[in-house]
């Protein structure tokens, strides 16, 4: 019965990712790529006859929306392939497309703890599992199709084997080493390039220590990855991109550091990464502030919480000569500073019942996991808040049955109802995806051509259906950026609804039929309402229903500790659902 509470605490990791996601289900612009990539394999298939340049650019997003520099789809092919059996079952495409991740990422979380258990004891263990599950970041984005989370999964399993290990013979040893560093290499190669300082800084120091051989262990891993990784990457990539040969990790290479183009998305100061971001990502105030210290400080455990520590600082030091910063360059790290921080409270755990001191201390630490654990699902809360575009594209496709059909007549070919919708830069970057669109029919799954027209469709054209009854309406999306073309009259006739952040932008007679509230901010107030009751809860109410536990919760803490103070969440009218005003018997305010 002892292993119980180990096993609960293990299988809280992968339980709370899943959880965040369930509660969060929407994703932002960079996590796009990716995720539009998924859907393109699972939705369109990999096509394999002559005509497959075509087929990619009439079907694929990312002929239209190719981003700065290309990504990699050796990803994305990896996620539809472990997902089909979840979307064979009816589940949701998109929880199950990021449910795969966010397991992939937390069971390489649980293995980093075993070997963490096994180099340093199971109260070190223990510990490092309860900080990890109380931080926020790793949990929210474990699941989030951003190019370092594939690699983040890959880079902790390398550094677990990277641990002291307990006492085994040399050429295991070796093996291990040799794995991690294959491991890196190849996930460097594949998924970020970044990766290549990490693994610089931790070969650097176990050469410095004559913990590694180069000619019998650096050599032949490096190699190898490289290779395997070059021989995964290009080929695939080149195929998608149809670009021959094409490397997408040494192009974001050259753009970011070579043309230092990186700097046009923002620049932060050299500490940013220690004083900023670390804190943010440990979370836990203690963890920083008294734990990895403590490790240092203390004999027993210094010399391992050196070794893990060196490496990851100078791969952060290295990496903050970089301009453009942010905190999701350097989560590779996270484990292993908190695999520090575990020793730190484990030391002091042990010693609880020797001093005052230790008692008290012992007392924080345990405070200060639950406070953290708060703090996190308080950020989830807020989040959550943050994607106005997928609840607008929702709500929409639910209003749609219960309005007036469009009196716009169909083009001669089409006897189906035919809905066109636009969608703004707003509404695109916070949380629309292909996933959220009406599944396509089967006979444009199988075809080339626009739906509207015997030519290759305008790549911003995305074409769906929903069955009503016993008619299939087709639905258009459309996703122009360029201003010009949004300044022209003309093109706006084509719609009969519009996703918009400005509705005086659009151009014609529109009416407002829904407001979709967003995140604006918290602020200490003594208001009797908070969050969910200053917000139009249709338009954020998520499949979760968070709400429904926050506010019986809130009340309780205003009302008998905090009378009635309390940092409420501020919302506000973030994005419009337009519909093109009908020329008789259609009211309401218009707009443009």
């Amino acid at each position: 019965m002892k292993l119980f509470p180990d096993v609960l605490l293990a299988l809280s990791l992968p339980g709370l990712v899943l959880l965040y996601l369930y509660l969060a289900p929407y994703s932002k612009v960079e996590e796009s790529f990716n995720l539009q990539a998924t859907h393109d394999i699972l939705t369109y298939g990999v096509p394999t006859d002559d005509e497959r340049e075509l087929f990619l650019k009439a079907k694929y997003d990312h002929f239209t929306f190719p981003g700065a520099v290309p990504r990699t789809f050796v990803g994305a092919l990896i996620l539809a392939a472990f997902s089909k059996p979840g979307i064979w079952l009816g589940l949701d495409r998109q929880l199950v497309v990021r449910g795969v991740l966010g397991l992939l990422n937390s069971f390489a979380l649980v293995a980093y703890g075993r070997s963490v258990t096994k180099a340093f004891g199971l109260g070190t263990g223990r510990w490092y599992l309860a900080l990890q599950v109380c931080q926020f970041h790793v949990t929210y984005y474990a699941s989030r199709t951003l190019p370092n989370m594939y690699a983040f999964g890959i880079c902790t399993l390398a550094l677990a084997g990277l641990l002291p290990a307990p006492p085994s013979s040399t050429k295991s040893a070796i093996r291990q080493r040799r794995l991690s560093l294959y491991l890196m290499t190849l996930a460097g190669v594949i998924f970020r390039s970044e990766i290549a300082i990490l693994l610089a800084a931790q070969v650097g120091y176990l050469f410095v220590r004559r913990r590694m051989s180069l000619l019998g262990e650096v050599i032949p891993a490096g190699l190898s990855g490289a290779l395997i990784g070059l021989l995964i990457t290009v080929p695939i990539d080149s195929f998608f991109w149809q670009k021959f040969p094409l490397w997408p990790e040494l192009a974001g290479l050259y753009f970011n550091v070579v043309e230092g183009k990186s700097t046009e998305w923002g620049t932060s100061p050299w500490w940013f990464y220690f004083l900023d971001a670390l804190p943010r990502l440990l979370l836990n105030p203690l963890s920083w502030a008294l734990c990895i210290p403590l490790a240092l400080a203390t004999p027993a455990t210094r010399r391992p919480s050196a070794d893990i520590l060196v490496p990851l600082l100078v791969f952060i030091g290295i990496y903050s000569i970089q301009p453009h910063k942010e905190w999701r360059f350097i989560i590779y790290a996270v484990p292993g500073l908190t695999s520090v921080a575990a020793m730190g409270a484990n030391w002091i755990w042990t010693r609880r019942a020797k001093s005052l001191l230790y008692a008290a201390l012992s007392l924080m630490l345990v405070a200060s996991v639950i406070a953290s654990c708060g703090a996190s699902l308080g950020m989830l809360f807020i989040s959550r808040l943050n994607y106005p575009g997928a609840e607008a594209l929702t709500q929409l496709h639910k209003l749609i049955p219960t309005l007036p059909p469009p009196s716009r007549p169909n083009p001669p070919q089409h006897s189906q109802p035919i809905i066109r919708i636009h969608m703004d830069g707003l509404t695109c970057s916070t949380g629309v995806t292909r996933f959220l669109e009406m599944p396509p029919p089967s006979d444009l799954l199988r075809e080339n051509n626009d739906p509207l027209s015997s030519d290759p469709p305008p790549s911003s054209l995305m074409s769906s259906s929903f069955t009503n009854e016993t008619r299939t309406t087709l639905y258009i999306y459309d996703k122009t950026e360029d201003e010009a073309t949004l300044l022209t009259p003309s093109f706006w006739h084509q719609f009969d609804y519009v996703l918009a952040e400005d509705p005086g932008k659009v151009i014609g007679r529109w009416n407002v039929v829904r407001e979709v509230m967003g995140y604006a901010g918290v602020e200490l107030s003594r208001e009797k309402t908070s969050a969910a009751d200053t917000q139009d809860k249709g338009a954020t109410e998520g499949p979760g229903g968070i709400e429904t536990a926050y506010e019986p919760l809130a009340a309780l803490v205003r009302t008998h500790l905090t009378r009635g103070w309390w940092l409420r969440v501020k919302m506000e009218p973030r994005l419009r659902i337009l519909r093109r005003a009908e020329d008789e018997g259609d009211d309401g305010g218009s707009s443009g």
